[in-house]
């Protein structure tokens, strides 16, 4: 190399851009690593349950496979997909959804960050609840946009949000509020009530209305689902819903999800999809189809397990001496703390090492869940029993 360019390239790094380097790295996967190799661990720091995809679902997929549906598709789905979402939209709440403006992505997680990419720009305010799935607090700072936190509260044993600290937050200078219900890691689920304050909020500063939704279904009371802005707001304003078929249909490694967005947005939305993944796998919606029409046992038979495991591991943790563990109202997780745990990574790892049980600390769901655990209860009750005499026996011992 000629001694001045070689002089050139080395004053300059080959880093990634400082918003990059600053965001935070999953405490989830720091701690799963340390024992996902062993055999010995009882592992509930992920998502998800522990049974696969019914089997319904299997079988449109591998047909479509068969018949060779491994082309191209529309960037916003396939027609008859978008018309399937319309229809389970629908029932789901009771009022009709043009196709038009749906569109399929390649998992809920790229639902968040297209819809990121297509409304916040730079230097913008951007409004999220916390404790949150990581995800939802750093895609806004991938786009450089400043994040203010709203912190959840606890009240009577429950998580709780703060309507009005919410509503202070958001002000005319705020381009987007991302709405997590119900939440995870702590199961809040936003009361039907709230909704009108928030909404009007939004339409009176010009806010983008962005809710993250894929344990809509999974409620641990009555009705279909958690109350939704949907029914609430127009087909042309500023209000999306992201969601994914990854949980109430255990789809989670199928990698596929949706948006119901306002009419205006959904051109340049196609054009966007087109240059981070052109099209969602054409035989992988044909099994999206199969969950849409045909779901509906599968998911009440998930909502039941998950309703039975809910009561199973809070009865169990609020059994244990110095434990705090506040009813979550949808979801899959209890989202706990043991008294006197500071750090829940180092706590977490100590879990792997002394109690053969693997949960994901709290801290990674943002500095409001420093000290606590999340565990998925998605899984069979022996699994979940196992666990809790584990934990049991660790803090007997602690």
């Amino acid at each position: 190399m000629n001694p001045d360019a070689q002089s050139d390239a080395l004053r300059y790094d080959a880093t990634a851009r400082p918003e990059v380097q600053a965001l935070r790295t999953s405490e989830i996967r720091e701690v799963a690593n340390v024992g996902m190799a062993r055999d010995d661990i009882l592992k509930f720091w992920v998502g998800e349950s522990d049974r696969p995809t019914p089997q319904f679902i299997r079988d449109a997929a591998a047909r479509a496979l068969s018949d060779g549906r491994t082309y191209y598709t529309h960037n916003l789905g396939r027609p008859d997909l978008r018309q399937a979402l319309a229809a389970y939209l629908e029932r789901l709440h009771g009022q009709a959804f043009d196709p038009e403006r749906l569109a399929i992505t390649s998992a809920g997680v790229n639902a968040l960050m297209l819809v990121a990419q297509s409304v916040v720009s730079p230097g913008d305010k951007v409004v999220v609840t916390a404790p949150a799935w990581p995800n939802i607090v750093e895609i806004p700072k991938i786009l450089s946009a400043n994040l203010e936190i709203v912190a959840l509260d606890r009240a009577q044993g429950r998580w709780r949000l703060d309507l009005d600290k919410l509503l202070t937050a958001l002000t005319p200078d705020t381009k987007a509020v991302f709405l997590n219900s119900p939440n995870n890691p702590t199961g809040w689920t936003l009361p039907a009530e709230d909704r009108a304050a928030i909404l009007e909020r939004c339409r009176r500063y010009g806010i983008w209305l962005i809710t993250d939704d894929p344990y809509e279904r999974l409620i641990f009371g009555p009705g279909k689902s958690a109350p939704s802005f949907l029914p609430l707001s127009g087909d042309d304003e500023r209000v999306i819903s992201t969601n994914t078929f990854s949980k109430a249909w255990r789809m989670t490694g199928w990698r596929m999800g949706w948006m119901v967005l306002p009419k205006s947005l959904v051109q340049s939305m196609g054009v966007v999809i087109e240059y981070n993944t052109s099209c969602a796998p054409d035989f992988i919606q044909s099994a999206c189809i199969a969950a849409l029409n045909d779901g509906e046992p599968a998911i009440a038979e998930l909502r039941a397990e998950l309703s039975a495991a809910k009561d199973q591991m809070i009865g169990a943790l609020r059994a244990m001496p110095g434990v705090e563990a506040p009813e979550p109202e949808g979801g899959m997780y209890a989202f706990f703390r043991v008294e006197g745990v500071t750090d829940s990574v180092a706590f977490a790892k100590d879990l792997i090492d002394k109690a053969k049980i693997g949960l994901a600390p709290g801290s990674a769901f943002g500095p409001e869940g420093k000290g606590w655990l999340r565990w998925c209860f998605a899984n069979r009750p022996e699994t979940n029993a196992a666990g809790l005499e584990r934990l049991g026996d660790y803090l007997a011992r602690r």
